[in-house]
């Protein structure tokens, strides 16, 4: 099992660790609900070391990016981030991550822990004259959340990103490269540096009070934003008109599964995505069962929502239905109330 560069630190600091997609990771440091509602109240920190994360760059780097990734980089301005999907030719999502510019020919890009090694192979057949570089098997990454964050960030280190943009910080050793970006749906940002630098950072953290937070809440506090998980909101057979994704689409370039979406784009999709909630501790999960009308289907994501004090959830209904729904639990088929995300919203 691989460990986060911070693990003695995690250790140290009381973290339960727990098997994460093949990483010993920290799920908590105390409790889940107190962790997330400091991150929506004020300010905490995460190790997601385990994230993805190469760098590429030289000639060709734009237009290997350009041919892969369904949003368009070109129109990326230099210190700017960018969502993006990494479609198979069927269309189907393949990965969902961002991009990072830092010049011209310069970029990085950021996927999902469990498909790092196969984007960073996709990248690697695609342009095998480019100069790619493994950034996470030599660099630890923090993500402070919170809208408390941003002033706390700029106290230690002089100022911060806003957000979708990039900036870098110290030199040498100690240099650290940070975004204003995040998967709780606060501000803040992410750090990405040397495991002492980022150690350094979190230590500072620490002392001024910012809350440690484990990978629970952050579970939790993405649903409520409603941010989709990978491999778990989608997958290689649901496409972004299905997931709800086709703002990550930029038609102004060919990229890898465009003709399948044109046809999809044409006709529609067989199955939606949709967001709903349900009353007081009434809490869908994941495989739960969905109707509505007409249309079948299963929760991909559910849970309590800590600032709402009800259930939240996710799934997809084939075919797509506008009829009210209902979510399976226990034997018991349950009303939920059709939702819009994020369900919450400060």
């Amino acid at each position: 099992m691989r460990r986060s560069p911070l693990h003695d630190l995690n250790a140290d600091l009381g973290a339960r660790l727990v098997d994460f997609g093949g990483w010993e990771m920290p799920v908590q440091y105390g409790s889940v609900l107190a962790e997330h509602r400091a991150v929506r109240r004020s300010a905490g920190w995460f190790d997601v070391s385990h994230l993805g994360r190469f760098s590429i760059e030289g000639p060709g780097a734009l237009e290997t990016l350009r041919s892969l990734l369904s949003n368009d980089v070109a129109t990326l301005a230099v210190g700017r981030t960018q969502y993006t999907l990494l479609l198979n030719e069927a269309g189907g999502i393949d990965d969902d991550l961002l991009v990072w510019r830092w010049s011209e020919e310069r970029f990085w890009v950021m996927p999902n822990a469990g498909t790092h090694d196969m984007v960073l192979t996709r990248f690697r057949a695609a342009a095998p004259d480019t100069d790619l570089d493994d950034l996470r098997s030599r660099t630890a990454m923090v993500a402070v959340q919170g809208p408390g964050a941003p002033a706390i960030l700029e106290k230690l280190l002089g100022r911060w990103p806003k957000r979708f943009t990039t900036d870098t910080f110290g030199e040498g050793e100690n240099l650290l490269w940070a975004a204003g970006t995040g998967y709780t749906g606060e501000r803040g940002g992410e750090l990405v540096g040397s495991p002492e630098a980022v150690a350094d950072v979190i230590g500072q953290l620490v002392a001024a009070g910012v809350t440690s937070c484990g990978l629970g809440s952050r579970d939790t506090l993405r649903l409520e934003a409603g941010l989709l998980l990978a491999g778990q909101d989608f997958d290689s057979n649901t496409n972004p008109y299905e997931a709800g994704l086709e703002s990550a689409i930029a038609w102004d370039h060919d990229f890898v599964g465009r003709e399948a979406l044109e046809a999809v784009r044409k006709y529609g999709p067989s199955k939606k995505l949709v967001a709903f909630t349900l009353p007081g501790r009434l809490i869908p999960r994941h495989g739960h069962r969905l109707r509505s009308g007409g249309s079948q289907g299963e929760v991909t994501s559910g849970n309590f929502s800590p600032m709402l004090e009800n259930g939240m959830g996710l799934g997809y209904l084939a075919p797509p239905s506008v009829d009210p729904i209902d979510v399976e639990i226990r034997g018991v088929w349950e009303r939920a109330t059709r939702a819009e995300t994020p369900f919450y919203r400060r």
